[in-house]
């Protein structure tokens, strides 16, 4: 029976070896906090029963670290991202199938999806770190700095945990769906040193500056490439019924012939399948960005 707290957590992560880092992440949290909580709830009704004690029959209810490990892996087993995997097994799939079966996976239509937002969510990213950083560094000086800085790095997680909450919705990359858990226990100095020290803390404050330019990238390429389908596609409804022309040069109009309407149509449609491939390989790439730098290792 482990001794102490993070002895317990100690062994509930070598437990966990081989599974996803964010599940290892939830695991941790969640049983530190229930662990922390219950045991200071025991020792404020019995003040006189040792606090080894009194851990030890809190674990009796919440389980061994290799019984929590096994519950776990269950729940993740049942619990995948819901985009998770949605492109089938490539290796077992014809030609055709990898090519064309783009178009009926809800996995790559997540990552466009996410494309689109990346800018807006990039743009507030970003105001909101380079704030936080610069108020951070005028302020270090007063008294109000060290709470003010504390306040920022609260926030700086709490964004992570919305970030892979996006990340997991739409590209289908199992990020972390518990808060890291708040050592209560500890003062407030050693909890503001705490954070200063988390890895998570500055990897987190990167990813947030870099989701500008990538959201600038992301927002400009999948635009472009998806107005171009749009007008390909919808050529029939913009060439015949609307008579809207290709390009205008000074006052000439250009049109397509109409004999070439159906090309057209079918252009778009084979670029559509590159963009969707595109923004699948786009999308897990940025979801391996965001697991190396919002995943705690």
């Amino acid at each position: 029976m482990p001794d102490g707290i993070e002895r317990y957590l100690d062994e509930l992560k070598r437990s966990l070896t081989g599974c996803d880092p964010a599940t290892i992440q939830d695991a941790l949290s969640d049983a530190e906090d229930h662990l922390r909580t219950a045991l200071d709830q025991t020792l404020r009704n019995d003040p006189n029963r040792m606090e080894t004690e009194a851990l030890q029959m809190i674990v009796e209810k919440y389980g061994t670290p290799q019984e929590t490990a096994a519950a776990y892996r269950e729940i993740e087993s049942r619990t995948t991202p819901a985009l998770a995997g949605t492109g089938g097994d490539a290796g077992e799939r014809s030609w055709a199938g990898k090519v064309f079966g783009v178009l009926a996976e809800p996995r790559a239509y997540g990552a466009l999806l996410y494309m689109f937002f990346a800018l807006a969510t990039g743009i507030m990213y970003f105001t909101w770190t380079v704030t936080g950083i610069s108020l951070s560094a005028g302020l270090i000086v007063l008294i109000i700095g060290l709470p003010f800085i504390g306040v920022f790095l609260l926030s700086i997680h709490g964004i992570a945990l919305v970030e892979g909450r996006i990340v997991e919705a739409l590209l289908g990359v199992r990020m972390p769906r518990r808060p890291l858990f708040s050592q209560k226990h500890l003062g407030v100095w050693r909890r503001f040193k705490t954070l200063l020290g988390d890895r998570i803390t500055w990897t987190t404050i990167l990813y947030m500056i870099v989701m500008l330019p990538l959201g600038i990238v992301y927002f400009t390429l999948f635009v472009t490439m998806m107005v171009f389908v749009l007008r390909l596609i919808g050529s029939p409804i913009f060439d015949l019924i609307f008579d809207f022309p290709v390009m205008m040069l000074g006052d000439t109009a250009y049109y397509i012939p109409d004999w070439t309407v159906p090309f057209a149509v079918l252009a778009g449609i084979i670029w559509l399948i590159v963009t969707l491939h595109l923004a699948r390989v786009v999308g897990r790439m940025h979801g391996a960005i965001a697991k190396n730098l919002l995943v705690r290792d």
